[in-house]
């Protein structure tokens, strides 16, 4: 036999060997174990980037905790205030949700998934953040186990997939933890760690510098096209808001329905909060104090209750609050939701549209909230409410 021909079955043995090793470790407790750990690396992660990115894209840190809380505490979790207890519940049960998927997919995945290279990961790290999220957004929460209507309604899907990209940021790290916890260990994921580890504490300490920033009234100046627009909208939404406040609160205080009233308390504070960021905004970006707005602008307003509306509502017997209630509510989100649209199809500031473009999907869902949509028809509506037109709707 030549000297080739004997060298091949020893290479083929050598390749299959390695092979072997490979498959053999996919199914070593070790898998569990990095895939473990990497899920709670990778949740802390997303958790502290939607803390610190909260507020640069208009969203209220604690309420969308809050809302997240509603999943497994239901009414129960919703306040006027977000309570610290509801505040910690949503991060840990996002925290377990996280966890869950990084486990599922280097774990109960792991025949396929524990021998993949960093970079593998890296380019399927985005359609796995499209398919959690979805499957979360579309399915999990609103359907079976949660049949939780609150979060799919109030939160546009691009809120739960961005968050999920991030936790799906730190999965290349996976093969160099399977190698420190009893796997097979490579130098090259060593390197690879350290450079994407290094990149991944860059983004957390920028977020969090610039969280720090506008904290303390120092933010990206405004950038938009169209300066008195902008200026319009915020003040006219401020308003707007601060009516759609004292009609919750009045909800909240005298529905006599308890899910109404806790729906009326998530208003009151989803509202507090976005009017609270228009002030901050308004202070950092502009010169001039925030103008009240004229007679004739809150006429013009679409959606804004008459005083006799106000009062009939305050007056109404107990037996006939819940629907004036509903009713007028249902009015007065219909006027926020064509403004916010109309910002949001504007040349207006990014951070003002994506803000935007969340109100209208939260204030288009608490309408069907409050009257009673659920399961596949409040998915069905949340779908819609994502790219429907408010300002040149079909006739």
């Amino acid at each position: 036999m030549s000297l080739e021909a004997r060298a091949k079955p020893r290479a083929l043995n050598r390749f299959a060997g390695a092979d072997g090793l490979r498959r053999t470790a996919a199914t070593r407790p070790s898998v569990w174990r990095a895939a473990m750990l990497l899920g709670l690396v990778s949740s802390t992660f997303s958790t502290l980037v939607s803390q610190f990115t909260a507020a640069l894209i208009g969203r209220d840190a604690p309420v969308d905790w809050m809302s997240v809380a509603a999943i497994p505490g239901r009414d129960w979790a919703l306040g006027s205030d977000p309570s610290a207890v509801a505040v910690a519940l949503g991060i840990a049960f996002h925290q377990w949700a996280d966890f869950s998927w990084a486990v599922f997919f280097f774990a109960v995945l792991g025949p396929w998934t524990a021998r993949l290279r960093p970079r593998t990961i890296m380019l399927v790290a985005v359609p796995w953040a499209v398919f959690t999220s979805a499957c979360e957004w579309l399915v999990l929460v609103p359907l079976f186990p949660f049949w939780q209507p609150i979060f799919t309604l109030q939160q546009p899907y691009w809120i739960g997939f961005l968050v999920h990209l991030s936790s799906a940021v730190i999965y290349p790290l996976f093969p160099w933890l399977h190698g420190r916890t009893g796997g097979v260990a490579d130098r090259s994921d060593r390197r690879f760690m350290v450079v994407w580890s290094a990149g991944c504490v860059l983004v957390l300490t920028i977020l969090g510098s610039l969280a720090l920033l506008a904290a303390n009234d120092r933010e990206i100046p405004w950038s938009g096209h169209d300066l008195a627009a902008d200026q319009t909208y915020i003040r006219h939404m401020h308003t707007h808001h601060a009516q759609g406040i004292e009609l919750a609160q009045l909800g909240a205080g005298r529905a006599g329905d308890p899910h109404l009233r806790a729906l009326a308390q998530l208003m009151v504070a989803s509202q507090r909060g976005e009017n609270r960021i228009f002030e901050n905004w308004w202070r950092r970006w502009f010169k001039l104090p925030m103008q009240i707005c004229s007679a004739q602008e809150r006429a013009a307003m679409p959606g804004l209750l008459r005083p006799d509306q106000l009062q009939q509502l305050q007056s109404a017997a107990p037996p006939q609050f819940d629907a004036l209630f509903v009713n007028l509510m249902t009015e007065h989100h219909k006027g926020a939701v064509k403004m916010a649209d109309a910002e949001w199809r504007s040349r207006g500031d990014v951070r003002l549209r994506i803000m935007a473009h969340a109100i209208r999907h939260e204030q288009q869902g608490e309408i069907a909230l409050m009257q009673g949509v659920s399961g596949t028809d409040a998915v069905r509506l949340a779908m819609r409410n994502m790219t429907a037109d408010n300002v040149n709707p079909p006739e």
